[in-house]
């Protein structure tokens, strides 16, 4: 599949966005970006370390990247916090903590949001949507710009596949930290337990959970297939990634400073998508022949039905309706 590229229009009219206060005109001199991120996978790590380079080339050396990898200074949240009080200049997060900051991002939570991949990826590159939800957290300290791909999350289990919606029904499965992740597992009948990552093995092990729902990288990187037996790609969610910057760290970039940055951020998602790709395949395989879990495939749409009420609740919320009314005219069915 090809990857979708942002035209140089939409790049201008990004950097355009982005500037904070008037003017963009700055003296160029050289800055350096502090750049922290948590426990990701290698896709991640790699394309993170690919904007470095990138941004130093474009920058002809006036714009360095420090990096603060593998939680070395906190979780996602305590990033967050550190980019707003200027302890750091930009960070890597997951969109679904994003909706702790703005309502916005947390349509990108919502179950079974996008048809496929292709609808995914469409979407987390038209800028005419994206903007908004970047610009969203303004007035917090920082902004977004840019994306990577974190996957589809998909079910798996200790002793029986989830083929039907039925099969979920009193099962306990741990959640992230989201309302909106134990409103979709409540009306998909099973019982959400919301408990940190590095819980789960030890619980799944133990039998205090049934299963647990998150892309391939927990069952290998994390070796949670180790005490599982199934692997059901439903598909539920595909929660973008966000690349954070802090409004002060914006500032001080000149113009022609703040283009490079941002067309090192989106090549650097051009080459994580490529190289993602890559590594969930790998990963499939590891799955099944390292760890012998059986990966089914998912009928979704009795699973798609089960949540509506969701949908239907969303309607309160203008702002966050219009906004999946954008993701949806952007659908291929």
């Amino acid at each position: 599949m090809t990857t979708p590229r942002y035209s140089k229009t939409l790049l201008t009219t990004a950097v355009a966005l982005l500037a904070v206060g008037g003017s963009t005109a700055h003296a160029q001199q050289d800055v350096n970006l502090k750049l922290a991120y948590a426990q990701n996978s290698q896709p991640v790590k790699d394309a993170l370390a690919k904007f470095g380079e990138l941004v130093e080339e474009k920058s002809e050396g006036s714009v360095s990247v420090t990096y603060f990898p593998d939680s070395q200074l906190g979780g996602e949240t305590e990033l967050v916090e550190m980019l707003q009080t200027g302890a750091v200049d930009m960070t890597k997060v997951s969109g679904g903590l994003m909706g702790s900051f703005s309502p916005l991002y947390q349509v990108f939570s919502m179950p079974y949001l996008f048809d496929d991949q292709e609808h995914f990826r469409k979407v987390m590159n038209d800028q005419s949507i994206m903007n908004d939800v970047y610009q969203s957290t303004k007035d917090q300290g920082f902004v977004g710009v840019g994306w990577y791909d974190s996957g589809q999350r998909n079910f798996y289990m200790a002793d029986t596949p989830i083929e039907e919606v039925s099969d979920l029904t009193g099962k306990k499965i741990r959640v992230m930290q989201s309302q909106t992740a134990v409103d979709t597992m409540e009306l998909l009948g099973a019982s959400p337990v919301v408990m940190a990552q590095e819980e789960v093995y030890t619980a799944l092990q133990q039998g205090v959970l049934d299963g647990a729902e998150n892309n391939e990288f927990a069952l290998t990187t994390a070796r949670h297939g180790e005490v599982v037996d199934y692997y059901s790609l439903d598909g539920h969610t595909r929660i973008p990634d966000i690349i954070l910057i802090s409004n002060s760290a914006l500032e001080s970039l000149s113009e022609d400073q703040r283009e490079a940055v941002m067309e090192s951020i989106r090549e650097s998602t051009e080459f994580q998508l490529d190289e993602w790709a890559e590594a969930v395949a790998e990963a499939r395989e590891q799955i099944k022949n390292e760890f012998d879990v059986e990966i089914n495939e998912v009928d979704i749409t009795p699973f798609q039905e089960a949540v509506q009420p969701m949908y239907e609740r969303l309607k309160d919320n203008p702002e966050q309706h219009a906004l999946y009314e954008q993701v949806k005219e952007l659908s291929n069915n």
